[in-house]
């Protein structure tokens, strides 16, 4: 039986467990009572699509409110159990693999280091790989209820129908075949989704949801690593463009003929405001920086401009020049509501920049789109990269309607 549409009655039946799901992820627990108003579902095709929720386990009753005058109304949810989910992270200086429930509640976490600029493509695969397998074994009978696993990485990512390709020209990435490779690594869940992106839009995904990007329709998700990206999101959809590589803020160009960038080409936005380089610039002054990982030479700079050092200084007030130029840059173009700073360093720098980064974007700025743009931090901690990997196995689930798509 078809509709006049053309959609058939499974794909009524799908959109309306995508529906009530999506609803009860994002806003609840809820009533059948006011998932109806809700959804613009009828109180039987509700009691219909929850009755069958219920029965997969999807969903679950989680207590009850008193109605007007009625008998008590049961409120309903996701189930955090209702299956599994694993997030990894390949970040510049890690590779983390975390098992999330259906409501991405951290279950168990494995970390693996990554040294150097540029990552062996098959040294990182097989880190993920012992990764998920760690996860899985520590919570028992995981394998068996996983619904993917969604990995972010840095770079540009393609879609092809051999599966995901990256292209990572600053961490030496050439069409690196990393689906492929995952697929064959010892252990490997067989028949599982896996669902790779690029690490800043996965991070931005988490801060949309889940964070403070909660609720709006045109924002930047700024990312501050030793790299440099965004996620923009305009009318609630993340900008990919057609070979996902929208979003490489770090490498346009703020000086002509300026400092080499990891990518190769010469005055690119990370050259200035990436940890690396800030720490870079920093030594040339005469600072040194701390020899035991990024994050402590980061914060050894900042220790050194709250001392006096005036080198110090001077990076850290460049830096914020060149931030706010480049956040002008987005403002310009995009028109966000707001514009939400986060990543490992930016999470580091911001308190001390944001200041002067937002009084710089106000100048390079053109008035009118300046004036609506909220600059802010981002409220999610340092393994946001890894709740948004998660949520790319997810996002399908729901809209799904609790289907799992086919693994291969």
């Amino acid at each position: 039986m078809t509709a006049v549409t053309g959609r058939t009655v499974h794909d009524l039946r799908r959109g309306n467990r995508a529906l009530l799901l999506r609803r009860l992820f994002f806003d609840g627990p809820l009533s059948r009572q006011e998932l109806g108003p809700a959804t613009g579902l009828s109180s039987g095709t509700v009691s219909n699509v929850t009755a069958g929720l219920l029965a997969d386990g999807f969903i679950s009753e989680v207590g009850s409110v008193e109605s007007d005058g009625g008998r008590p109304r049961t409120l309903l949810a996701v189930a955090p159990d209702g299956g599994r989910l694993i997030g990894v992270d390949v970040g510049e200086t890690r590779v983390r693999v975390s098992l999330f429930g259906l409501t991405l509640d951290e279950m168990a976490c494995a970390e693996y280091p990554l040294a150097g600029p540029v990552h062996d493509p098959e040294y990182v695969a097989a880190r993920i790989g012992e990764g998920v397998s760690a996860v899985l074994a520590d919570v028992p009978g995981a394998a068996g209820r996983l619904l993917g696993v969604g990995v972010g990485v840095p770079g540009i990512v393609e879609q092809t129908p051999a599966g995901a390709v990256v292209h990572g020209q600053a961490v030496g990435w050439h069409a690196v075949p990393l689906e492929a490779l995952l697929r064959r690594t010892p252990g490997w869940p067989a028949d599982v989704p896996c669902y790779v992106g690029n690490g800043a839009r996965t991070f931005g995904q988490a801060e949309m949801w889940f964070g403070a990007g909660r609720g709006a329709g045109d924002v930047v998700v700024a990312l501050l690593g030793s790299g440099v990206g965004a996620c923009v999101v305009t009318g609630g959809a993340t900008l990919g463009g057609p070979a996902g590589a929208a979003g490489e803020w770090g490498h346009t160009t703020v000086t002509v003929g300026g400092r080499t960038c990891r990518c190769g080409a010469r005055g690119c936005l990370e050259a200035y405001v990436g940890a690396d380089a800030l720490v870079r610039r920093w030594a040339e002054t005469g600072g040194r920086p701390l020899g035991d990982g990024p994050e402590r030479a980061v914060a050894a700079l900042l220790d050194a401009d709250r001392d006096g050092d005036e080198g110090a200084a001077a990076v850290l007030a460049e830096t914020a020049e060149y931030l706010g130029a480049g956040i002008a840059d987005l403002v310009n173009l995009f028109n966000p509501e707001r514009i939400l700073l986060g990543g490992w360093a930016g999470l580091i720098l911001g308190p001390r920049l944001l200041p002067d980064v937002r009084r710089y974007a106000r100048r390079y700025a053109l008035r009118h789109p300046a004036g609506r743009a909220r600059i802010e931090m981002g409220r999610l901690g340092p393994d946001a990269v890894t709740v948004g990997a998660a949520t790319l196995p997810l996002a399908d689930f729901l809209s799904r309607g609790g289907a799992q798509a086919a693994g291969v």
